[in-house]
């Protein structure tokens, strides 16, 4: 298949994977969660990527009534705007970081969390510009250039998200959310081989967490090998979980047929484009 023609089937299949893409690169960019300890903001039972629906709901209502008392506050603003993005909020989300943005516009934290809210909205030139004012030249931050990364992968820049992914590895070796969005980038331009190596690398590090390894299930399904996609999918997750991301995969997987349809319907012109160039 040419790379253009690769190019433009798998990022129209694979806009689930983009989403997850850009979420996993930006999820660690506040880490105004660590401050989540006393004080009158709402506690988290768990992570927020290992909630199920129910629980996600609770938790945003939670947070939504200790925002409504105190909407200036930093911690509460941005796990607020996090928990609405998770339940697919982002125009709410965007609002309240705006507000939070508003009130501590010298927060670095709450900075890195508005350019996710504008990167997940879509306003992805906003959100550069947004994590480059939270960044700071001399003690650069490995997960703001890595967010930039994601960005730019969003934005169709794959040349310069990967040289900031390897800027962000030069700050923070064999980190697995860096290699695995380095890996989902190759994923966007349809080279799996290359994404399966970095995501490969990501997995087998001691940090790598569940996000890593969905990631890994979803490229290595995206070459044919579904049960071993599947085996990668439901390790260390609850069954719920698991039968959820399976779900998903297959979901994602059910549609090659589309693929080979675009494929087929685009072979003619692209062949014969070929042919006058050579």
């Amino acid at each position: 298949m040419p790379a253009s023609l690769t190019t433009t089937c798998t990022n129209r299949i694979l806009q689930g994977a983009a989403a997850s893409l850009l979420v996993l690169a930006l999820v660690g960019c506040s880490t105004t969660k660590d401050r989540m300890t006393t004080g009158s903001v709402p506690k988290l039972t768990k992570p927020v990527e290992e909630m199920d629906a129910t629980e996600l709901r609770s938790a945003t209502d939670r947070l939504g009534q200790a925002y409504e008392k105190n909407p200036r506050d930093p911690v509460t603003g941005v796990n607020y705007a996090n928990l609405l993005r998770m339940n697919g909020r982002d125009t709410q989300a965007l609002a309240v970081m705006q507000q939070v943005a508003i009130a501590n516009p010298g927060d670095r934290n709450v900075l890195a969390a508005y350019g996710k809210a504008q990167a997940a909205a879509g306003q992805f030139q906003q959100a550069l510009d947004t994590i480059g004012r939270a960044q700071t030249p001399d003690r650069p931050d490995w997960k703001l250039i890595s967010a930039q990364g994601a960005i730019l992968d969003q934005m169709g820049r794959a040349s310069d998200a990967r040289q900031r992914y390897r800027d962000a590895l030069d700050i923070q070796p064999n980190e697995p959310s860096i290699l695995s969005n380095l890996g989902m980038s190759y994923v966007l331009t349809g080279d799996l081989r290359t994404a399966e190596t970095y995501l490969r690398s990501a997995a087998s590090q001691p940090t790598a967490d569940s996000r890593v390894r969905q990631n890994l299930a979803l490229v290595v399904g995206l070459q044919g090998r579904f049960p071993e996609a599947e085996q990668i999918a439901r390790r260390e997750l609850s069954p719920q979980q698991a039968d959820a991301n399976v779900a998903y995969l297959r979901g994602m997987l059910s549609q090659p047929n589309s693929w080979q349809k675009l494929a087929a319907k685009d072979k003619t012109p692209q062949a014969a484009g070929d042919s006058s160039t050579n």
